[in-house]
């Protein structure tokens, strides 16, 4: 799959996952130190929200909208998937005052499940997952201009509909 980056291609690496596809299943590390696994958060939908990096600006308005829809609704596990180090997405949450579930892939191993890694950039192609209880995707972006936001309303729309 191939997207832009500030208008030049970029190769993202993989298969990405679809619709009606089950959801790979993934361990993270949140910021508190604790093993996030998607398999666990069964009680209710998962939103996952893909930044390239935390410590830019569209990443931040990204990461910013879904910490504020996760303080209004408590229905939805929100999950923000970078592959910045946890100290930098400390030091970010810290800075923006942003209390949301961030997990580091450092290692990359969300990134090749979900075949979003953009090894030219070294960085994860932003994009949105919607997974309902069953863990299959009901609902995936992959921004094709990775300086553009992706489209919140829509996975609001499915996720808050579920």
């Amino acid at each position: 799959m191939e997207i832009t980056i500030k208008g030049t291609m970029a190769e993202v690496e993989g298969v990405q996952p679809k619709v009606g596809e089950k959801a790979p299943d993934f361990s993270l590390v949140n910021l508190k130190k604790q093993i996030i696994n998607l398999s666990d958060l069964t009680d209710k939908p998962v939103l996952i929200s893909v930044v390239p990096d935390i410590d830019t600006r569209v990443c931040a308005l990204q990461t910013k909208r879904f910490n504020q829809e996760a303080g209004n609704i408590k229905e939805v596990h929100f999950l923000t998937i970078s592959n910045n180090t946890a100290e930098e997405q400390a030091n970010w949450c810290a800075a923006e005052g942003v209390d949301m579930e961030l997990l580091h892939d450092t290692e990359l191993n969300f990134a090749k499940a979900y075949g979003l890694y953009i090894p030219s950039a070294k960085h994860l192609a932003r994009s949105i997952f919607v997974v309902d209880k069953n863990g299959v995707i009901v609902y995936e972006e992959i921004v094709p201009e990775m300086a553009q936001e992706p489209d919140y309303g829509k996975a609001l729309d499915v996720v808050t509909n579920l």
